[in-house]
C-alpha cells in the first residue's frame, strides 16, 4: 500500500481511535446519506466514503494506512499528523526563549490547551451524533436491503473480526410460475404433435451475482437490476387426443427460484383453432357435406374426410336436403370415451352445368309426375 493524499478518517468524519463497530455503523450512515439514487450530487463524496472503508474497515489495510500516514497509538491516546505542528511549536518557543518570554509560552501554552480541549470535544461531539440510534423514514428502510449488498460484497476476503457479524444468506424463494398458450390444429390434437415455445426467462446477473452493485458502482451488465432477461426455446410435446382448453404442466420451467430455491413451472393452456370442415361438439366432429341431385335421389356411397382420413357414408335413395347421418367411432378419443361424425347434406346444384345436362333436366321436368309443393 502507497501513502495516501487522502485522510480517511476526515472523509468518514471520525477519529483514528474509532472502534470497528462504531466505524460500521457510522459507514452505513453515510452510505445511505451521499448514495446516489438518494443524493445525485453526492456521487464524489460516495465514492471517497467508499474508498475510505475498503481501507480502514480490513483490519491490515488499516494498520498498514496508520503506519504510513503517521496515525499512530501512544499510552492509550492516538496522535495524527495534525496535532505534530503543535506541540514542535510549543516546544521550539519553550526552549529558545525561556527566560524572556515565559508570558508569552505560558499564553501559547493555554491556547494550545484550549485549542486541544475544543478539537477533543468536536469529535466527542461527532462520536456522539454517530451513537445515536438513527432515525430511518419509510425510504431509507426500503433502501436498507440495497446498503447491505454494497456493503457485504464489498470486500471479497474473509475477516477474522469476531467482533463483526456476517449477514445471513437470504431464506430460499422459489420462482414464479410461468403461463403462456398454445395453438394447434384439429389434426394435431388427434395425433398428437410438438412444438416449440420461445420463453422470456428471467435469471440471476452473473456479473454481479444478483447484489445489483459491483465495488459501490452500479453494475453495468443488469443496469443495476441484480437480473438479466435472456430468451430460451422450449420444445414441447402435446399428446394426442388432447382437449380444447387442456393445460399442460412443465416442471421447472418457469421462472428460476433464489437463493437455492426451486424454479416454477410452465402451464401451456392448449387453444384447438377453427377447423375448414368440422366443429367440435364435445367428442363428436359435426360437419356440412353437399350432395348433388342425382346423388341425392339414386343414393350411393360418397366420400367424408376426418382428421385421421376418408371414411365412406352410404347414402340411401331419396335423400333430402339437410338429412342428418350419424358415422359411428370416428370423432375424437378423449377420457376412455370414442364420438362420433355426425354429417348433414344439402342438395346443391354445379356452378357449371353442361348444355346435355339441362336438355336431361327438361326431360325430366316433363317426366315429373308429382308436385312437390301440392300441400304447401
Amino acid at each position: 500500500m502507497l501513502k495516501s493524499s487522502k485522510n480517511y478518517y476526515e472523509i468518514l468524519g471520525v477519529t483514528p481511535d474509532v472502534e470497528d463497530v462504531e466505524l460500521k455503523s457510522v459507514y452505513r450512515h453515510l452510505v445511505r446519506k451521499y448514495h446516489p439514487d438518494v443524493n445525485p450530487d453526492g456521487e464524489v463524496k460516495f465514492k471517497d466514503i467508499l474508498e475510505a472503508y475498503e481501507t480502514l474497515g480490513d483490519e491490515k489495510l488499516r494498520k498498514q494506512y496508520d503506519i504510513l500516514n503517521g496515525f499512530f497509538k501512544t499510552n492509550g491516546t492516538t496522535s495524527t499528523p495534525k496535532s505534530e505542528p503543535y506541540r514542535k511549536s510549543y516546544r521550539t518557543n519553550s526552549n529558545s526563549n525561556s527566560n524572556t518570554n515565559s508570558t508569552t509560552n505560558t499564553n501559547t501554552q493555554k491556547s494550545y490547551k484550549k485549542n486541544s480541549f475544543e478539537k477533543s470535544k468536536e469529535n466527542k461531539t461527532c462520536e456522539k451524533s454517530f451513537k445515536t440510534k438513527d432515525t430511518l423514514s419509510k425510504d431509507d428502510k426500503n433502501f436498507t436491503d440495497l446498503i447491505n449488498d454494497i456493503i457485504d460484497g464489498f470486500s471479497q476476503k474473509p475477516k477474522n473480526n469476531k467482533n463483526k457479524s456476517s449477514r445471513k444468506t437470504p431464506p430460499p424463494q422459489n420462482g414464479e410460475d410461468i403461463y403462456a398458450d398454445v395453438t394447434i390444429t384439429l389434426k394435431e390434437s388427434i395425433t398428437g404433435t410438438h412444438k416449440t415455445v420461445n420463453m422470456l426467462q428471467t435469471e440471476v446477473c452473473t456479473h454481479c451475482n444478483g447484489r445489483k452493485f459491483i465495488n459501490g458502482s452500479k453494475c453495468t451488465h443488469c443496469d443495476g437490476s441484480g437480473e438479466v432477461m435472456t430468451r430460451q426455446r422450449i420444445n414441447v410435446t402435446i399428446p394426442k387426443n388432447i382437449k380444447n382448453g387442456a393445460k399442460l404442466r412443465l416442471a421447472g420451467e418457469g421462472k428460476k427460484g433464489k437463493y437455492g430455491g426451486k424454479n416454477g413451472n410452465l402451464y401451456l393452456k392448449i387453444t384447438i383453432e377453427p377447423d375448414s370442415a368440422f366443429k367440435i361438439d364435445g367428442n363428436n366432429l359435426v360437419c356440412e357435406v353437399p350432395i348433388s341431385p342425382f346423388e341425392a335421389v339414386l343414393g350411393g356411397d360418397i366420400e367424408i374426410p376426418s382428421p385421421e382420413g376418408n371414411v365412406t357414408l352410404t347414402l340411401p335413395p331419396k335423400t333430402k336436403s339437410g338429412q342428418i347421418f350419424r358415422i359411428s367411432s370416428k370423432g375424437l378419443k378423449q377420457n376412455n370415451l370414442v364420438g362420433d361424425i355426425i354429417v348433414t347434406v344439402k342438395v346443391q346444384i354445379p356452378d357449371k352445368i353442361s348444355d346435355e345436362e339441362i336438355q336431361l333436366y327438361k326431360q325430366l321436368k316433363n317426366l315429373a309426375g308429382q308436385n312437390i309443393r301440392e300441400n304447401f
